[in-house]
C-alpha cells in the first residue's frame, strides 16, 4: 500500500467527458452542476434567479437598446412582442408571426430601430417613437428620378423563355404571358420591365396580371423578353439573414435564391439599386461552390462574415465597393438552418453554433490575420451540447449560455487571461426556454409546472424566482489521473478549503463549520473543511469526492484535497 496526497487547486477546465480522464494536464470536474469557475479556478456556488412576471406563453427573448440609459428586453411569442424595462412590463406590439415562426426571425439593430426578418414574411421594422414602441413593414426607396422601387431584380430560372406582353385596356395595364407562369402568391410582387418598377396589384389567370407603376412610360410594340422579378416578394419569400456593415444594410438567403448576398447603398439602406456600379451603390453576389449554400447568419466583425448550412465565408474588403468583393469560405462546419442561434462576440472572435455535433465553435482569424480558423470551444465537454435552442453571452459575468431543448443549460465560464475556459451545466425547478443579456444582466424564460416566467441571475439570490431551491454539485475527476495505474484506491479523508462559506457537504456529509458564521453580518468561513471517510473503497472510475449543497446559502471552494491510500 501507498500513501497519497493529491490537491486539486483550478478547475478551470470545467466538467470533462470520461473521455479525457487519463489526461494528467487537465484541471476539472467530472461532474459541475450549478456552480461557476471564478476568477483564480475555484468553484463559486452560481447566482439565483430573481422573481420576475408571468408571461402570456413561451417567449424567445431579445435585447433592444434605445439608448445609453434605455435598454428593454423582448419577449417575442405568438402574435405580439412583449416589451419589458429590467423586468416590468411596458407594452405589447402585436406582430405577424405565429410560435412556429418564432425560430427562424432573425434581427439586427441600428441606432433606435431593429429590423426583423422571416423567409416567408416582409421584414418588419421595429422601432421607438414618442415613447411607444411601434412595428411596420420595411419599405424599399422610391427613386425621385425614375419613382421606381430600389428593390433588387433579377432573372429566376423557371422564368427563363417566358416572355410578356405589355399592354392597355379598360385603364388598366395587363402583364401577359407565352405560357403559364403568374401564381396568386405574384400579388404584392415587383417587376421590372421596360425601364419601369411595376407593383402586380390583381391575378387574373396563370397567363396574365394586372400591374401598376409611378411615373410615365411607353407600350412596346413586342412582347418584352427582357424582365425582371423582385428577389423578395410573396411569390419568391422574403430574407432569411440581416446585418448591417460599413453602414450598409445586408440581406441574405432569399427563399428562391438561398445563396444571395444583396448589399445597400452606403447610408441608404433601403436602395438596394445595383445602378453603374459606382462605390457606395449597392453590391449583389451569389455564394458559389459545390455544395448547396444556404445563407443562415450575417455577422459584421473584422470583415463581413457569412454563415451557411455548409460553412463559414468571409468578405474581407475595407472599404467593400462592387468592384472589390474579396469572399472566400474558410472553414466548412456549417450553420443550423432551420432556427436561429445567434452568434455572439466573445473576446474578439465570434461564437456559433455549428450543425456539425453539434458544437460550439469560435471564429477568428489566425495570427497572419488572413484565414479563419472555427476552433471547437466545447472539444472537452461535448456531451453537454444536445439540442440547442438559445444563445446568449455576457461580457460583464464571462460567461456563454446556451439554452438546450431538454430545458438545462451549458454554461461556459470564459477568460483567456486566466486560462478559463469552464463548461458546466444549470438547471433549475423548470426548464430553461430561452436567454439573452440586457443592460449587463443575464434575463432567460423559464417554465415552471405550466407557467413560463421572465427572471434575471442576480448575485444576491442563493434561491430561484423567491421560492424554488437548487443543488449545487461537483464532482472530482478520477485518480487514474495519478499516474500510478493502482488496482484499487482507499479514500481516508477529504479536506475542503473554502472562502466565504456557510455550507457545505462533502460525500453527503455536512461539512462542520463554526456557528458564529451564520449570522446575517458574517461573511461566512475562510479555512479547511474535513471529512474522514476511513474504510471507503472507490471504484478506479468514480468520482473520489462529491461536494454539493441544497442550502440557500453561499459556498465557495478554493481547492480540494484527497488522502489516502492506493495499490499498484
Amino acid at each position: 500500500m501507498v500513501n497519497f496526497i493529491k490537491t486539486q487547486k483550478s478547475f478551470a477546465d470545467g466538467e470533462v467527458s470520461i473521455n479525457f480522464v487519463e489526461n494528467e494536464n487537465i484541471h476539472g470536474l467530472a461532474y459541475m452542476e450549478n456552480f461557476d469557475v471564478c476568477s483564480g479556478g475555484g468553484l463559486v456556488r452560481r447566482a439565483g434567479l430573481k422573481n420576475g412576471p408571468q408571461l402570456l406563453a413561451n417567449a424567445r427573448l431579445v435585447a433592444f437598446s434605445v439608448s445609453e440609459t434605455e435598454e428593454y428586453i423582448l419577449a417575442i411569442m405568438n402574435g405580439r412582442i412583449r416589451v419589458f424595462s429590467n423586468g416590468t412590463f411596458v407594452q405589447d406590439v402585436l406582430t405577424p408571426w405565429t410560435s412556429s415562426d418564432i425560430p427562424k426571425i432573425r434581427y439586427a439593430q441600428r441606432f433606435g430601430t431593429m429590423i426583423f426578418v422571416h423567409p416567408d414574411y416582409a421584414p418588419r421594422i421595429f422601432y421607438y417613437e414618442n415613447g411607444v414602441f411601434k412595428i411596420r413593414y420595411f419599405a424599399f426607396s422610391v427613386s425621385s428620378d425614375t419613382h421606381n422601387v430600389e428593390i433588387p431584380f433579377m432573372r429566376f430560372e423557371d422564368s427563363e423563355g417566358i416572355t410578356i406582353t405589355i399592354t392597355y385596356s379598360d385603364g388598366k395595364v395587363h402583364f401577359t404571358t407565352n405560357e403559364n407562369f403568374w401564381t396568386a402568391d405574384n400579388v404584392g410582387g415587383h417587376l421590372f420591365a421596360i425601364g419601369k418598377s411595376w407593383l402586380v396589384n390583381t391575378y387574373v389567370s396563370p397567363t396574365e396580371v394586372i400591374a401598376t407603376c409611378n411615373g410615365a412610360y411607353t407600350l412596346p410594340n413586342d412582347p418584352v423578353s427582357d424582365w425582371q422579378e423582385a428577389v423578395f416578394s410573396p411569390r419568391r419569400g422574403w430574407p432569411s439573414a440581416i446585418t448591417f456593415h460599413q453602414d450598409r444594410l445586408v440581406f441574405g438567403g432569399a427563399k428562391s435564391w438561398p445563396g444571395g448576398i444583396w448589399m445597400s447603398h452606403v447610408g441608404q439602406h433601403k436602395n438596394f439599386n445595383l445602378g453603374t456600379g459606382l462605390d457606395d451603390e449597392a453590391i449583389f453576389f451569389t455564394l458559389l461552390s459545390d455544395r448547396r449554400q444556404h445563407v443562415c447568419t450575417l455577422v459584421s466583425s473584422d470583415n463581413l462574415q457569412i454563415l451557411t448550412s455548409e460553412g463559414e465565408w468571409a468578405v474581407s474588403n475595407k472599404p467593400l465597393t462592387p468592384e472589390s468583393v474579396d469572399i472566400k469560405m474558410h472553414t466548412s462546419m456549417g450553420s443550423i438552418a432551420d432556427k436561429y442561434l445567434p452568434p455572439q462576440q466573445m473576446e474578439g472572435k465570434t461564437i456559433f453554433v455549428s450543425k456539425v455535433g453539434p458544437d460550439i465553435r469560435q471564429l477568428g482569424l489566425d495570427e497572419m490575420g488572413e484565414n479563419y480558423n472555427a476552433n471547437n470551444l466545447c472539444d472537452l465537454s461535448k456531451h453537454l451540447i444536445t439540442e440547442p435552442i438559445d444563445i446568449a453571452y455576457n461580457k460583464n459575468t464571462k460567461k456563454l449560455f446556451v439554452v438546450m431543448s431538454a430545458g438545462n443549460m451549458a454554461v461556459l465560464n470564459y477568460d483567456v487571461a486566466q486560462g478559463i475556459s469552464a463548461w458546466g451545466r444549470y438547471t433549475t425547478n423548470g426548464e430553461f426556454k430561452s436567454v439573452a443579456v440586457c443592460d449587463g444582466k443575464t434575463f432567460v424564460v423559464v417554465k415552471r409546472g405550466d407557467d413560463f416566467f421572465l427572471e434575471y441571475f442576480d448575485d444576491s439570490e442563493f434561491v430561484d424566482a423567491t421560492n424554488y431551491a437548487y443543488t449545487a454539485t461537483a464532482k472530482g475527476m478520477p485518480l487514474l489521473t495519478s499516474g500510478h495505474n493502482a488496482k484499487y484506491i482507499r479514500i481516508t479523508k477529504i479536506t475542503v478549503r473554502v472562502y466565504n462559506t456557510k455550507t457545505l457537504f462533502i460525500n453527503d456529509e455536512r461539512g462542520v463549520l463554526p456557528n458564529d458564521i451564520y449570522s446575517d453580518d458574517s461573511d461566512g468561513f475562510d479555512g479547511d473543511v474535513s471529512v474522514n471517510v476511513l474504510g471507503t473503497s472507490a471504484d478506479l472510475i468514480d468520482a473520489p469526492w462529491t461536494i454539493s449543497t441544497t442550502d440557500s446559502l453561499p459556498l465557495k471552494i478554493l481547492s480540494v484535497t484527497t488522502y489516502g491510500r492506493y495499490q499498484i
